[in-house]
Parts: structure tokens; C-alpha cells; sequence
């Protein structure tokens, strides 16, 4: 089978397509012949290692699994002989975190993994990059910002894959959502719901009237210091990008004030938390409140230049 593998970090370049032999699926584990895979920033950050802290987990000199990617979608070829719950040529989809990659043809996941039967009415294009941008916003919005009906939330990255999903999860919870984006997006995360759009290129919403029960800044350019004073009295900054300034804000926040700065590593909370999540995700694209927004599709064989574009 053809597989993508990465044996430094570095530039796109490391990206080298190759053969590699089919896996066979463990007792409790299921053989997916994948029809999509995503890339995304998180993905392009990985690739470089960055940021440094994360080598901790996924290796401190080069990756520990050489095949790149996490989410998924495809169709089931192969069950191991314990396997319950799922058949050969189920549609699939679901994430692999930090395991073997899914920029691959072929791939096994556990049966108790991060992996559901995909929805009828999406594609597998759709299904694939939904563990990667939604599954982190709604761990976000849900178990972090805690976002309640008539709240106002501000979303830095707006028209991302974190960041279009969260546009909709939010709206889906009751929030007035405000977008950031840049000024080609404006119209992208007006269509996704959001009740106002900031060009960040023209306005700086720090420096506006408007106060905001919670600012999710899914991309990591902005700082909980420059935040603070448009967020009301117990307002929450998070980020799923932890750097240096906003750990020592984590830190200070949590020993004295009410506006807090909050970070949450999506991918290693427990496969049971994150199915729970994943399970309402299915619910809400089944029923058409939540769309996967994709920028471009590459082959397998391209995966360096859909890196570039990311």
C-alpha cells in the first residue's frame, strides 16, 4: 500500500511517499481502507516538532510514528475475530491520536477507538477532517468555555477548521458569535452563522466597546493580557495553541482574579470523554447543523503541497 512517512521534523519536504506492507487487524481492532484523510495546521505543526513541549508525546529528536495525520474516513475491509459492533464495508470515520497516521491507504483502529459508522449525508471528504477541527471545538466550547445560551463569544480564526466549526457550535448552543477573520473570509463565516465578522486586517476588537463572556482563540496569535479588558467580569480566554505567555497567564489567572486563561490538549483527554463528544457531533451533522468546511482536496501522492497550502 502507499503510505506517507516523515522521519525528521522539518519543511513539507520531509513528507515521503512510499510502500509499505497492509496491516492486519489485531483481535479488537477493525482494517479501514481510508478514502479520505486530512491535513490541517495542527497537522503542519506536528510536522516541525512545534511547539516544543509537544515532542513529549510524539518525540523529542523525530516523530515517534513516521506516518503523519489523524483524521480519517473510509470503508471497513478487514474485522478481528472479537470485533462487535462493526462490519466489513461500514462507512467509517473517526481520529487516531497519537498512534500510526492516517495519511495512508490503509489503517487499523481499535473498535473502542475514536471511530463511529459515518453519516449517510456527508462525504467521506466531509467525515474526514471532523475529529480534527470539531471534535476540538466542541471539547472547547462545552467542557472548557462552558458556553450557555445568550452568551457572547468571540472566535479568533473564525474561518478555520477549528475555527468554522466552532462558529457553528456555538450558534448551535445559543451564543451571539462574533468571527475574526481576514478579509477574504468575511462572507465564508457569515454563511457559517456568525451574528458579526471582524476583518482583523481593519479592526482591532480589542480596542472596541463590545465585551465578550468568552474569546476562543483557536490559532494562537493573540494574548490573554491584550484580551482581558474586553472580556467581562468572569470571562474565559482559551486556546488550544500553548505557548510560554499563555501557560505563565494560565498560572497567574488560576492563583488571583476572575478572568481566566484556560489551554486544553483535545487529543489527550481519555477515548471515552472524546467518544462522548464525537457521538453529538455525528447527531449534529446528521441533522444538518454542523458542515465540514474544506478549503482544497490533493491526492495522497500531493500531501506535500496540501502542507504548503496549510
Amino acid at each position: 500500500m502507499k503510505t506517507i512517512i516523515t522521519t525528521k521534523y522539518g519543511s513539507p519536504d520531509v513528507l515521503k511517499v512510499t510502500e509499505a506492507v497492509k496491516p492486519i487487524p489485531k483481535e479488537d481492532e477493525i482494517l479501514i481502507k481510508i478514502e479520505a484523510s486530512s491535513v490541517t495546521a495542527a497537522d503542519s505543526m506536528m510536522r516541525k516538532g512545534e511547539p516544543y513541549y509537544g515532542r513529549l508525546f510524539i518525540g523529542l529528536t523525530k516523530p515517534k510514528n513516521p506516518v503523519p495525520g489523524t483524521g480519517f474516513a473510509g470503508t471497513i475491509e478487514a474485522i478481528g475475530k472479537e470485533v462487535k459492533n462493526f462490519k466489513v464495508g461500514e462507512a467509517v470515520f473517526g481520529e487516531i491520536v497519537l498512534g500510526p497516521g492516517t495519511n495512508c491507504e490503509y489503517a487499523c483502529v481499535p473498535e473502542s477507538g475514536v471511530v463511529l459508522s459515518k453519516p449517510s449525508n456527508i462525504s467521506f471528504e466531509e467525515a474526514a477532517p471532523v475529529c480534527d477541527g470539531a471534535l476540538t471545538s466542541m471539547s472547547f466550547l462545552k467542557d472548557i468555555g462552558h458556553i450557555k445560551p445568550g452568551q457572547k463569544i468571540l472566535i479568533n480564526g473564525a474561518s478555520g477548521s477549528l475555527g468554522s466549526a466552532a462558529v457553528q457550535l456555538a450558534k448551535e448552543f445559543g451564543a451571539e458569535v462574533t468571527g475574526v477573520c481576514s478579509t477574504s473570509n468575511i462572507d465564508l463565516v457569515k454563511t457559517l452563522g456568525a451574528d458579526n465578522a471582524i476583518d482583523y486586517t481593519k479592526i482591532d476588537f480589542t480596542k472596541q466597546s463590545t465585551h465578550y463572556d468568552v474569546i476562543y482563540d483557536t490559532v494562537g496569535t493573540l494574548s490573554f493580557s491584550n484580551c482581558k479588558k474586553v472580556l467581562t467580569a468572569n470571562g474565559i480566554f482559551m486556546s488550544p495553541v500553548l505557548g510560554m505567555p499563555l501557560l505563565f497567564q494560565m498560572i497567574k489567572s488560576g492563583i488571583s482574579g476572575r478572568k481566566k486563561a484556560k489551554f486544553s490538549a483535545t487529543g489527550l483527554r481519555p477515548v471515552s470523554e472524546l467518544n462522548i463528544l464525537f457521538k453529538q457531533l455525528k447527531e449534529l451533522l446528521e441533522k444538518g447543523a454542523l458542515k465540514t468546511h474544506i478549503d482544497k482536496t490533493y491526492p495522497l501522492e500531493d500531501i506535500s503541497k496540501a502542507h504548503q497550502y496549510v
